[in-house]
Parts: C-alpha cells; sequence; structure tokens
C-alpha cells in the first residue's frame, strides 16, 4: 500500500474559495489534512519532485479559462504545471483527479479542444454513466444518473483521442472522461455539498456566473438539490 499523502493543487487566485476547495476535497476523500496536502499554484511552481512525493494529485476549480487569448505569467505557469501532472499520470507514473477548469487543461494537452460551446449555469445537472463509466473502478460504484453542481463558461468541444468518456448529458456531453487507467476529469464539481456551493457563489457572485441581483433564488434552488453522489468518485479515487 502507497502510504504517501495526496495532494490538492489549487488554481484559484481568492483564498477564501481555496481554503474552502481544499476543505471540501478533504471530506469527500475522508482524508484529512496529513492525508491531503495543499500546494497552491497560483503563488508558487510545482516542485520538481512532487511526481515522485505524492501518491496522486485533484485539481480544483478556477476563475480561470483555458480559452482565453491573452493569458498572463502566472496562469501559463499554472497551465504548464497542470499539464506535467496530467502527462505523468496518463503514463501511470501517477494518478490525478482534474475537476471542473482542470478537466479543459486535461483535453488541450491531449489533443482535444476546448470551447464556449456548452456552458452550463450555476446550479445542479443530470449526468449520465456511459456503458464505460459503469464499468470504470472510480466511477462504477455510482447510479446510472446522478445529480451533480455545476458553473462553467467553456467545455471540451471535441474529446481527446485517446480519452474514454465516462459521464455525459445533453447541455455538455463531455462530463467526465479517463485518460489511460490513471487520469481522471470531471467538468462537474465531485467535491461540493450543497452548502459547500452556496458559499463559493458568495465569493463569485460578481464573476459572471449568475445574475448577482438573483443571487437568493438561485441559492434556494442549489440548497434544494438532491446532490449526494459525486462525492463517492473522490472517495473512490483516494482509495486507489
Amino acid at each position: 500500500m502507497d502510504f504517501r499523502p495526496l495532494l490538492y493543487l489549487c488554481a484559484r487566485p481568492q483564498r477564501d474559495a481555496a481554503r474552502a476547495e481544499w476543505a471540501s476535497f478533504r471530506v469527500a476523500m475522508g482524508r484529512d489534512e496529513d492525508g491531503l496536502h495543499a500546494w497552491d499554484l497560483v503563488a508558487d511552481a510545482l516542485p520538481s519532485d512532487a511526481i515522485e512525493r505524492y501518491a496522486g494529485f485533484v485539481v480544483g476549480g478556477s476563475p480561470f479559462n483555458v480559452t482565453t487569448p491573452d493569458k498572463g505569467a502566472v496562469q501559463t505557469r499554472l497551465e504548464d504545471d497542470l499539464a506535467r501532472v496530467a502527462e505523468a499520470a496518463a503514463s501511470g507514473a501517477t494518478r490525478a483527479m482534474f475537476t471542473c477548469y482542470g478537466i479543459g487543461v486535461v483535453t488541450r494537452v491531449f489533443g482535444g479542444a476546448v470551447a464556449d460551446t456548452y456552458p452550463e449555469g450555476t446550479g445542479s445537472t443530470t449526468v449520465t454513466l456511459t456503458d464505460a463509466g459503469r464499468q470504470d473502478p472510480v466511477f462504477g460504484g455510482l447510479p446510472e444518473r446522478f445529480e451533480a453542481f455545476t458553473a462553467h463558461k467553456e467545455g471540451t468541444d471535441i474529446l481527446p483521442p485517446d480519452a474514454v468518456l465516462l459521464a455525459t448529458n445533453e447541455d455538455c456531453p463531455v462530463q467526465a472522461y479517463r485518460v489511460g487507467q490513471s487520469l481522471y476529469t470531471t467538468q462537474f464539481h465531485p467535491e461540493l455539498t450543497p452548502n459547500d456551493f452556496t458559499a463559493r457563489m458568495r465569493i463569485y457572485r460578481d464573476g459572471g456566473y449568475f445574475d448577482p441581483s438573483e443571487f437568493d433564488a438561485v441559492a434556494a434552488r442549489v440548497l434544494a438539490s438532491p446532490v449526494t453522489e459525486p462525492a463517492r468518485i473522490l472517495h473512490a479515487f483516494a482509495r486507489l
């Protein structure tokens, strides 16, 4: 058994959002701070020995967009670091789970296309497992259809050639996929509970994900959403 800790890679400039996201991942994965370390990629480059030091990686969301034409130095470096982790996971040298913003990075790295064709609003959506998803060791324990939280302005338009589609829906056909046996991606947020998501909404109230004047109505829908299953993905990933 590999007793090395996992590492949460933060791509959020907002410190309060980053701390809350790390906490959500820890709860969903059944890990404490010793079992899931954190690294702020916005502030510091990924250490050169990170692949060897950690048993695996989880990547959260970000207000950054992969399709931004003129990326600053921080986002460019950050995406280069994420690409290094993704390539290592695809080769089997480590394991990684890239979520939301992270799926766009992986899609670009492995020859797919990211566009603003399939945005999803702030709230829950119904996700359906594919045949491959039902047989997958990480996704296979979920119901065939489940609710998950989304809020994104871009999505995978063309799946990478070597990717295996694991989950889909009508609004955003690429909801999750795997490259090789050790690199996973999700467009939705598997770590969030309704309360977590509402708290994140407050931080990004003016981020263009929803009309700020409709905050109370959107938050009420989020709090009433039956989102319970996605955290099982992270728990299964942590057990690998």
